[in-house]
């Protein structure tokens, strides 16, 4: 069973669950020494194609689906032969697997790279390494690699992370600076930095400007700058909204933010399989408003198909603020 993302990880104050932070701070430790130990004992291999890893440095949903698709269009419009690479959390297949997306469900090869398919090649290898092998086999000359940044075993000519950039009620996105288990961060913040060439920040589409404190602690690397834009208007008329994602309460958020009237709105915890049961008591409760259903692109594709005539999922797409320099990151890639 899979458990929510908790909110009191994203705070700086120490007197919101101060027992449960005291607790899992030894844990936090090993976690910490156990990452270092895997990244400095690592070998990375070159898989013969440049590798783009699109990472972050905590755990739980931060936006890297919308910037891998971003990255992905806009090396493909250049003429740039592009893959990409996932884990394919959630799914059982090891692979290195070819994601089809008329054939493959997403019990087989993850949410995400089922509905990243739809664009382009995707490769699904628990073993990154020969996943990236089989993706430049196959023709690939640039492989965005989406997670890995704490996985040593593939060389890779650009790291970028991806950092949440909404900071409203008090959260921040690296609560009081813990690892996880006692707080959200993979690894401590300055070792994580320290391996990357850049960093994107990444905010809602109603956030017109970068969090300066947020910038300032990001400053020791170059920043991108970057929003979440819906890529279509959220459906008409009273809406039950739900999502399984990282930061589900970002999702409703959002579908407020864009205007949708939402009645209500159901959160379940990261790549949640949604059964029979859950989803005819959601469409019970919506039927109460007289409203309709909808969810993230994401979590669309995990529905049984005969759900997803009944259910509306809503795009979202990252826009940079400075195309440009994006570009200049990614020149000579594919060369």
């Amino acid at each position: 069973m899979r458990l929510a993302t908790p909110r009191w990880w994203y705070s700086r104050d120490p007197k919101i669950m101060p027992i449960s932070r005291a607790l899992l701070t030894p844990l936090s430790w090993a976690w910490a020494a156990a990452t270092a130990r895997r990244i400095s004992n690592g070998r990375p291999q070159d898989p013969g194609a440049a590798v783009v890893c699109v990472g972050n440095l905590t755990v739980g949903g931060v936006g890297k689906t919308p910037i891998v698709r971003a990255l992905a269009a806009r090396l493909r419009a250049k003429g740039a032969s592009v893959h990409l690479l996932s884990r394919g959390y959630g799914g059982r297949l090891a692979g290195p697997v070819l994601v089809a997306p008329e054939r493959h469900t997403a019990a087989e090869v993850g949410d995400e790279p089922l509905m990243l398919a739809r664009d382009g090649p995707v490769w699904v290898s628990r073993d990154r390494a020969a996943g990236a092998r089989a993706a430049a086999a196959a023709g690939a000359q640039v492989i965005i690699m989406d997670d890995g940044h704490q996985n040593p075993s593939v060389k890779k000519a650009l790291s970028l992370v991806v950092v949440d950039g909404e900071t409203r009620s008090g959260e921040w996105p690296f609560g009081d600076g813990r690892v996880f288990p006692a707080g959200p961060l993979r690894e401590p913040l300055a070792e994580g930095l320290a391996r990357a060439d850049a960093a994107i920040l990444l905010r809602p589409a109603d956030l017109a400007q970068v969090d300066a404190e947020l910038a300032a602690a990001l400053s020791a690397r170059p920043l991108l700058a970057a929003r979440l834009e819906p890529a279509e208007p959220p459906p008409a008329g009273p809406q039950l909204g739900f999502a399984g994602v990282g930061k589900p309460w970002k999702v409703e958020h959002a579908l407020q933010a864009a205007g949708c009237e939402l009645v209500d709105f159901a959160p379940f915890p990261d790549h949640f399989a949604y059964d029979e049961a859950i989803l005819d008591r959601l469409a019970a409760r919506a039927q109460q408003f007289g409203a309709g259903l909808v969810t993230t692109e994401k979590d669309w594709v995990r529905l049984p198909a005969p759900w997803r005539a009944r259910v509306r999922p809503w795009p979202v797409r990252a826009v940079f603020d400075d195309p440009e320099a994006l570009d200049a990151m990614l020149a000579g890639l594919s060369a």
